[in-house]
């Protein structure tokens, strides 16, 4: 919903924590399990491997009751709530027909919508959304706004039609410059965890579009809603190469963002970048695999009527691919077609549908 720059390599990398999750059959339970576990063991981190079969075994704590995962007219759709004295905001979607796909179950650009809707939701309801979708009150003063760097997402299993999921998400600082977000989603009649995402932010100047440190008045504001917590994703910091022309296996040119693309910042909203990258994967994969994982490290600005070109490539698995089996990885690019630069960088790891495996 924002707008991006080409701040990735400026934001401080943290150092890798070596935490384990517990594989016990209660599973990882829900976010303020989560925040109560951490308090007590010191730590814990949400492998970053989305493949491993025990993972899909996770369910949420036995003691968290979420009813029969029909909407009631006490639910409220349109804006969740926080219980006092949590910072985890939470809020429900029943799984519309027109959020599904071709094979009947939510897409990816569905679960990225829901990403997007609840982080503004959250800071609505605490009162930190100011009129351009972009700040808080304290950072409009100063001519500051979020920029988001980098997403990843991983999904185990995408809802069916009418099914009714629950969205937490929280923030945490990182360091002087930015903070991470990070959500969970759960199947509320199962329990089950279906997604989990992680993504970096960073403060710029409107005018200046360099980086900024928070100012105390800023920081007064935001930081008694951060959440002391290691990302549920482990960053992938495998670098991500650039497909060119002699290396892609898919090339689409001429893309053209239109008017129904953009966000109220009039730049293309970072769901449509999926979109943009998807439109070159081959439509074999689409039809065979699920995507299972998506990193985005967004690079530029994009407007209306931009003219850009989609490329993807193959990652050998004796190179950095997945390593399990029958999985296939790709690397992505979004670019400007009049060599203007990169927009959009992105890896994808597919996994065989139901019935394709071998």
């Amino acid at each position: 919903m924002f707008s991006f720059a080409a701040a990735t390599s400026m934001v401080r990398k943290s150092p890798p924590q070596n935490f384990d999750i517990p594989k016990h059959r209660g599973g990882l339970g829900n976010a303020h399990d989560i925040m109560k576990r951490i308090s007590y063991s010191g730590g814990l981190q949400i492998k970053a491997n989305p493949h491993d079969p025990t993972e899909k075994q996770w369910k949420r704590h036995s003691s968290m009751d979420l009813g029969s995962g029909v909407l009631s007219e006490d639910d409220n759709l349109s804006l969740g709530r926080i219980p006092v004295q949590e910072r985890v905001f939470r809020q429900k979607f029943s799984i519309r027909s027109y959020e599904i796909g071709a094979d009947r179950t939510a897409t990816i650009v569905t679960i990225m919508n829901y990403l997007q809707e609840t982080s503004l939701n959250h800071v609505k309801q605490k009162g930190l959304l100011s009129d351009d979708f972009g700040s808080t009150p304290e950072m409009r003063n100063k001519n500051l706004f979020w920029v988001i760097t980098k997403m990843q997402v991983s999904v185990v299993r995408y809802p069916i039609w009418d099914s009714v999921v629950q969205v937490e998400t929280w923030v945490t600082a990182l360091g002087k410059i930015g903070m991470r977000r990070d959500w969970l989603i759960y199947d509320c009649k199962a329990g089950e965890i279906l997604a989990r995402a992680t993504s970096t932010w960073v403060m710029m100047n409107k005018v200046t579009r360099k980086l900024s440190k928070f100012p105390d008045e800023v920081l007064a504001e935001i930081q008694p809603y951060f959440v002391d917590t290691p990302p549920l994703i482990v960053d992938d910091s495998r670098k991500l190469a650039k497909p060119d022309e002699s290396t892609a296996i898919r090339v689409r040119n001429g893309l053209t963002p239109t008017f129904i693309d953009l966000d109220l910042n009039q730049h293309v909203n970072n769901v449509k970048y999926v979109n943009l990258i998807l439109e070159s994967t081959p439509q074999s994969v689409m039809e065979d695999y699920e995507l299972a994982g998506i990193t985005l490290e967004y690079r530029k600005e994009c407007m209306m009527n931009s003219v850009l070109q989609s490329l993807t490539s193959s990652v050998d698995s004796n190179h950095e691919g997945s390593n399990e089996p029958g999985y296939v990885d790709f690397q992505h690019l979004v670019r400007f077609a009049d060599g203007g630069g990169d927009i959009v960088k992105g890896r994808t790891t597919w996994k065989p549908k139901y019935g394709n495996l071998s």
